[in-house]
């Protein structure tokens, strides 16, 4: 029984493993084919801030605020980082947007 639960939990912790894997890779791509490069970088700030001092600033972001930081994407906006403006992105889906923020939190 003991081996049997080991190896369903093994199985359940492989399969969550592959479909984050997953998911990062759709966020990967979604940043990728966006605009999203010409103002950000992974680690340094350009026009916006560096991708890791985003992640730094929401760590431990619940599904409520990944929601949130989607719709901001969305919608455009500034304030949250100083004076320059995000410009809007509404012709990304609502899952693209939610798997390109987790994108930028996994820094």
């Amino acid at each position: 029984m003991k081996y049997i639960f080991g190896l369903l939990l093994t199985c359940g912790i492989s399969v969550f493993a592959s479909q984050a894997m997953a998911d990062a890779k759709a966020g990967e791509a979604v940043v990728k084919k966006s605009d999203c490069m010409l103002c950000h970088s992974v680690d340094k700030a350009v026009v916006g801030p560096a991708f890791k001092d985003i992640a730094a600033k929401y760590k431990g972001a619940d599904k409520a605020k990944v929601a949130q930081l989607a719709q901001k994407v969305k919608t455009g906006g500034s304030g949250v980082w100083g004076t320059n403006a995000m410009i809007p992105h509404p012709s990304l889906s609502d899952a693209e947007l939610q798997d390109a923020v987790m994108w930028v939190l996994a820094h």
